[in-house]
């Protein structure tokens, strides 16, 4: 089925009674070199014209017609006039929708015994056209092979459903088609079905959203391959020839068919660039390309929005667009395939609306012009009525038609706003209801500011989702944290969930935390602002409205503080109290940014943090029922975690004056920055351990917080934190956290939380024993040499040109100095910054480690090599220029 301007019918199936023997008349023979410079230079024409601003329907239609000219002339030089095979053109280049650098497929007809005698000019033919550089799949069939191998496989099915004749024998054509005729096999109904479910199982692999950082354009949802579905089911039911013979059908209104061509012209465009940039055929968005793509459709950077944004936008918006289409055609085809418009009688609802077949629907056509706020009452009902299985594709249609009535006025409506408040009130549906708002359109008709962030994408590693489609999932992961079959997810989450005393507070905190994104500016103050305005135009109370505000303000500040601070050391915990105030604000607060995270990048997210997430929420939950103004003193922390780890070191027999004569050694740190079962293992492990058997090695799997740790006890060495971490990074080995201590007989006490490259514990045994034997291994050879990590820098991660930034903060009370560094992810990164610290003497106690897409965001708790914070000016300048230089000179090199 075609979807571009199309040439006439006999030119599409020509008549055998009508001439095609001028058409196939004998060209000269011509040699392969000729081909190839007549097919570049049509090629090139083809791009100058696109260059040029020619309709896209006009060059993938004439790229066809170019291709036919060359497949006629080669048939015919070697296959003469044959009169037992035709060339068949099937595929994208049967419907003549040929991209610069698409596959030719074609299927050669033959009659039965035929492939005897023309195995070897077909052959001939097949070598001919992939020397002269086309990439051709082609199939060699009768029409008995035809029915045959069709009748089991829709994909066969489909691929002849656009066949289109070029050459040979005239007959074989259309008794193909009449032998595969729907009432021959795969009848509408069947076929209608079986499309349907490749399509959901194709959604499926793509993650089911067309929100991807690098998009596939034909096979993504809303994609060509979704376009293209439409077609094959409108062929095969209504035997349409083109898409605007749905119009005709009563299936498209006029628009509705301009937006869905206008959609699939911008895809084509940009498949056609991709063609022209990359050589050869490439239907992903890659980083690669998106920069270049940007400006070739003459986006320019903006003060709030780079190119590369803004044309990504235009892309998520259009493939949204044709999703609605998409959704909207296949429902009304499914009544009219399936339920043969036999769609039974109504079922009254109210006088707005009813019941047909299980979806929602009108009473009338004008239900949304006398009363507009039925415009929200639709997802309401869709929640109360959960026997409702959607809306029908007709009120869809009005519902789309009517969005223009969401103005000032409809906003100030009581009942508009009781019924959004209903909605986000309602115990069940409010994740399905608020995504159906969207993708209708009527979510950012009733919040204006929510229009900005629709297709909104931001051009990192982090953000794999639009601003709009993050929202959605983190209001699907508010909401099951409130569903007890969803409890063995995230038990504490649960927990919490259980207690919020209003729910409705959290969803407006979800929906607007994003909202001012691209608008410049802090967007989670501007945010706030939004949404306090939101809620006081919602009748909420101004506690309410102040805590949804606070939030959207605020939604950042617990991850940044789990990520970025020691949260070990109570003073920090203390002021992350301080600023939550009381425990309510604590549970809304943790909720919101244990969702909005995995909202984020959900391959990102990691048992580690939720651990972290986890620890500070306990802490700060601990440090506010103490009370405020009765902050815990380090010493007595201290205290209490020593007793409690000598009574764990107790219960497996252990020591405690073998214990206090090892803590003696110890600095403050240890105690204060480890749990009371890590310190009691930790001294297990030590007290266990040979002398003569040094250096230490020891893993574990550690539950509680999703990791695996290793543990060092070994001499202390100059360079044994660059020489460990360059070691795990060559093993594909992530360290979320590294602490370091030397204690006053100047042994090194190491210990680093790892994750594999799934960001998931090691737990295999073996992989575990090589890891410590590879570690100890290189322990012992004590060699000064440095390791040079082999692996390259990621792919993507070469499209962010991030800067390499270094700040340094006095961290007084600790006698120590926080290193921040910000830089480009590569691999070998903690191994370079440790060997800077060798090379200039520093001593490193403790380390962050955060990857925020392809960007690291770590910290470092350093001191000089005396145990004394560093705070010459001179030697900080120092320190941040030799970790500047080596790694962007290292990252130049590879």
């Amino acid at each position: 089925m075609s979807h571009s301007p199309q040439p006439s019918d006999s030119a599409r199936h020509p008549n055998p009674l009508a001439g095609e023997r001028e058409v196939c008349a004998p060209p000269a023979i011509k040699p392969i070199a000729v081909y190839k410079e007549r097919l570049k230079a049509d090629r090139q024409a083809l791009y100058g014209k696109f260059d040029q601003g020619t309709p896209i329907a006009e060059l993938v239609l004439e790229r066809s017609q170019l291709i036919d000219a060359v497949l006629r002339e080669a048939w015919i030089n070697f296959l003469g006039d044959t009169e037992e095979a035709a060339l068949i053109a099937v595929g994208g280049y049967g419907r003549q929708e040929l991209q610069p650098a698409s596959d030719v497929d074609i299927m050669v007809l033959i009659e039965p015994g035929a492939d005897l005698h023309l195995a070897d000019p077909l052959e001939g033919l097949v070598t001919f056209l992939w020397d002269i550089g086309l990439e051709v799949g082609h199939s060699v069939r009768t029409v008995d092979d035809c029915v045959r191998e069709a009748a089991g496989d829709v994909t066969v099915i489909t691929n002849l459903l656009e066949a289109r004749w070029l050459c040979g024998n005239t007959t074989l054509y259309p008794r193909m088609r009449e032998a595969t005729a729907p009432d021959r096999l795969w009848g509408s109904e069947r076929f209608f079905a079986a499309k349907t479910l490749e399509q959901r199982a194709r959604w499926h692999k793509y993650g089911g959203t067309a929100y991807n950082l690098e998009p596939n354009i034909k096979e993504n949802p809303g994609g060509l391959r979704d376009i293209q579905m439409i077609g094959w089911v409108a062929k095969r039911h209504f035997d349409a020839e083109t898409l605007h013979d749905l119009v005709g059908h009563g299936f498209l209104t006029e628009a509705e068919y301009l937006a869905l061509i206008d959609g699939q012209a911008l895809l084509w465009r940009i498949r056609f660039a991709l063609h022209q940039l990359n050589g050869r055929r490439e239907d992903r968005l890659l980083f690669d390309y998106q920069r270049t793509l940007a400006r070739q459709f003459g986006f320019s950077d903006g003060d709030n929005n780079l190119a590369v944004e803004q044309f990504m936008q235009q892309y998520y918006r259009a493939v949204q667009e044709l999703n609605r289409l998409n959704e909207m055609l296949l429902q009304l085809f499914r009544e009219a395939i399936l339920l043969h418009d036999d769609i039974g009688p109504p079922v009254p609802i109210n006088k707005r609306f009813q019941s047909r077949s299980g979806y929602l629907e009108v009473t009338s056509p004008s239900v949304f012009r006398l009363y507009p706020f039925a415009l929200l009452e639709v997802f309401h009902l869709l929640q109360i009525r959960p026997e409702l299985q959607g809306v029908r594709a007709s009120t869809i249609r009005l519902i789309r038609e009517n969005r223009h009535r969401i103005d000032d006025a409809f906003r100030a409506d009581l009942r508009t706003r009781s019924l959004f408040m209903e909605i986000l009130r309602e115990p069940s549906g409010v994740t399905h209801a608020i995504r159906r708002m969207n993708r209708y359109g009527v979510l950012a008709a009733y919040i204006p500011a929510f229009a900005n962030i629709v297709g909104r994408m931001q051009y990192d590693l982090l953000h794999v989702y639009t601003v709009d489609e993050h929202t959605m999932m983190l209001l699907r992961n508010l909401r099951r944290f409130t569903t007890p079959k969803y409890d063995d997810e995230f038990p504490l989450c649960s927990a919490v969930g259980r207690r919020i005393p209003k729910l409705e507070l959290l969803y407006l905190a979800g929906l607007f935390h994003d909202i001012a994104k691209g608008r410049g500016g802090d967007h989670s103050t501007l945010g706030a602002r939004d949404a306090r305005d939101f809620c006081r135009l919602h009748g909420l109370g101004e506690f309410d409205t102040q805590l949804v505000a606070w939030m959207v303000e605020q939604h950042l500040v617990m991850s940044m503080t789990a990520q970025r601070k020691d949260i070990n050391d109570p003073e920090v915990v203390q002021a992350f109290a301080e600023l939550i105030g009381d425990p309510t604000r604590l549970d809304y607060l943790y909720l919101l940014t244990v969702a909005d995270a995995r909202a984020t990048n959900p391959e990102r997210w990691n048992s580690w943090m939720d651990a972290l997430l986890r620890e500070l929420y306990h802490g700060t939950r601990r440090a506010l029922l103490r009370g405020l103004d009765n902050p815990q003193a380090q010493d007595e922390l201290i205290m209490l975690k020593q007793a409690e780890a000598m009574r764990l070191v107790a219960r497996y027999g252990g020591d405690p004056s073998a214990c206090n004569r090892l803590w003696i050694k110890f600095s403050l740190d240890f105690f204060l920055h480890n749990s009371p079962d890590e310190i009691a293992w930790q001294t297990r492990q030590i007290l266990a351990a040979d002398p003569s058997q040094l250096p230490l090695v020891v893993i574990r799997p550690v539950t509680v917080r999703g990791v695996t740790e290793i543990f060092i006890y070994t001499r202390d060495r100059a360079n044994l934190f660059a020489r460990t971490t360059a070691l795990l990074d060559q093993m594909g080995l992530s360290v979320m956290d590294a602490r370091v201590m030397t204690t006053d007989d100047r042994m090194a006490i190491n210990s680093y939380q790892i994750l594999d490259q799934d960001c998931t514990p090691v737990d295999d045994p073996l992989r575990m024993e090589e890891i410590r034997s590879t570690l100890a291994s290189d322990i012992v050879e004590q060699t000064c040499a440095s390791i040079k990590v082999a692996r390259s820098i990621p792919r993507r991660h070469r499209h962010f040109p991030i800067e390499t930034r270094i700040s340094f903060t006095a961290d007084e009370p600790n006698r120590r100095t926080i290193m921040r560094l910000n830089t480009l992810d590569r691999p070998g990164l903690l191994a370079e910054v440790g060997a800077v610290f060798q090379s200039c003497g520093i001593r490193l106690q403790n380390a962050k480690i955060a990857t925020v897409g392809a960007e690291v965001d770590d910290v470092f708790f350093i001191t000089s090599g005396d145990d004394t914070p560093i705070t010459c000016e001179t030697a900080l300048a120092c320190l941040r220029r030799e970790i500047h230089d080596r790694l962007e000179s290292h990252a130049s090199n590879r």
